[in-house]
């Protein structure tokens, strides 16, 4: 009979035919995520806001509440949440698209001022001319409003959210006592999924929490500066809070040209400065103070992926870049105790007691040099943690790793 190590033994492979085949199915992959990034991107989401959420009908189970009940009340909560910020926003896409068309002439006279001022210091008329007979008030403001006007297509992405969050929930409820299994029979992949989840969920409540501090500042902000639409603004700046790097500079740019439109370059500058102090502020300096090491993505890493979602599945690609790339991190690193070394060039710092776990196997306890390690048993709304689920199974042995 043939045994696993004589399988292993003779169809070993070259280690460079093994990352071709490796890169090859990634391209695959890749390719299938983008052409199928309409049904892709919202199945992401609400796997993320049911990985987000799986703690409170956790928690309420734990208070007495029957399992029936505790889905209910998790699933209207977030049902609710997500409708208010879907009617909330399509209301002020509205409103927006109604207002554009009025700065039509203000439009216009800048340029003309603009095309003064250029000509005033030299610049040649003709080439003025040139550059902005290009330049089509109606063109432009016709374009930013069926952008705007599109946002109602996210309706249908949004029933389709709904719809899988109903399943997805549903099937989480079981998800203590599977993990549990799982983590009797496999313990590495059992880390590198509580390892996702845990810094998954971390990072989606932080960032929802300063994402909203935010949003109330910058609405109280723009009011106080007279834009119109404030609470239009402070929406964008509470979603584009989830984006790495440049969400604030996307979350700037709309209520900084309407400032100038409305109220010139003073105004502009004031909503710039004012952007600027309160973002910087908060989700430079104090955010990540409480995300901590939950995330452990370098900077670079963060922007790249950034870029890869964003191109693969759209804009909530780019919503969920970090949440993504910590489980294709979990899948494909984590999971394997012979690839974590890879953490190690990824992460922003060095992970610690990194040189405790370099001599361990993935199902011995001082493998918490890796966080996904010390992740597992120790995630409140993961195995182990369950009351229904009795006490967390003592995986970390040697020796236990495959049952009889």
């Amino acid at each position: 009979m043939t045994t696993a190590d004589d399988i292993e033994g003779g169809w070993s492979l070259p280690r460079g035919t093994i990352i071709l085949v490796t890169v090859a199915g990634l391209v695959v992959a890749v390719a299938g995520i983008k052409a199928f990034s309409g049904i892709v991107g919202p199945t992401f989401l609400a796997l993320m806001l049911t990985v987000a959420v799986h703690p409170i009908p956790v928690w309420l189970r734990r208070k007495g509440v029957p399992t029936w009940l505790a889905f209910v009340l998790t699933l209207l909560a977030v049902y609710g949440i997500l409708i208010a910020l879907f009617a909330s926003l399509a209301f002020s896409v509205a409103r927006l698209a109604t207002i554009l068309p009025t700065y039509s002439d203000k439009f216009d006279t800048m340029v003309d001022d603009f095309q003064s001022f250029l000509t005033s210091h030299g610049v040649s008329h003709d080439k003025v001319q040139d550059a902005l007979s290009h330049i089509d008030t109606s063109k432009i403001v016709g374009a930013l409003t069926d952008v705007l006007q599109s946002t109602v297509g996210i309706a249908s992405a949004l029933v389709l959210v709904l719809t899988l969050l109903l399943f997805m929930v549903a099937d989480a409820i079981g998800y203590s006592d599977r993990m549990d299994a799982l983590r009797r029979d496999r313990p590495d992949i059992a880390r590198a999924f509580t390892s996702f989840a845990s810094g998954t969920r971390s990072y989606l409540w932080v960032s929802t929490v300063f994402g909203f501090i935010v949003a109330v500042i910058d609405t109280g902000a723009l009011w106080l500066i007279g834009i119109p639409l404030p609470i239009l603004w402070g929406l964008l700046s509470f979603i584009t809070n989830y984006i790495p790097n440049i969400g604030f500079v996307i979350g700037l740019v709309p209520p900084a040209l309407l400032g100038l439109l409305d109220g010139g370059v003073s105004t502009m500058l004031l909503v710039i400065v004012v952007y600027s102090v309160i973002n910087v502020a908060i989700q430079s300096i104090i955010q990540p103070k409480f995300v901590g090491d939950a995330v452990g993505l370098s900077t670079t890493l963060t922007f790249l992926s950034l870029v890869f979602w964003a191109w693969a599945i759209g804009p909530l690609g780019a919503l969920l870049a970090v949440p993504l790339t910590l489980m294709a991190k979990a899948l494909l690193i984590d999971i394997d105790p012979s690839t974590r070394w890879a953490d190690v060039l990824l992460s922003a710092s060095a992970p610690k007691h990194q040189g405790d776990s370099a001599g361990t196997s993935g199902g011995e306890e001082s493998s918490g040099g890796n966080r996904s390690g010390e992740a597992a048993p120790r995630d409140d709304s993961g195995p182990g943690t369950d009351p229904d689920t009795g006490p967390p199974d003592p995986t970390t042995g040697a020796g236990t790793t495959q049952p009889t």
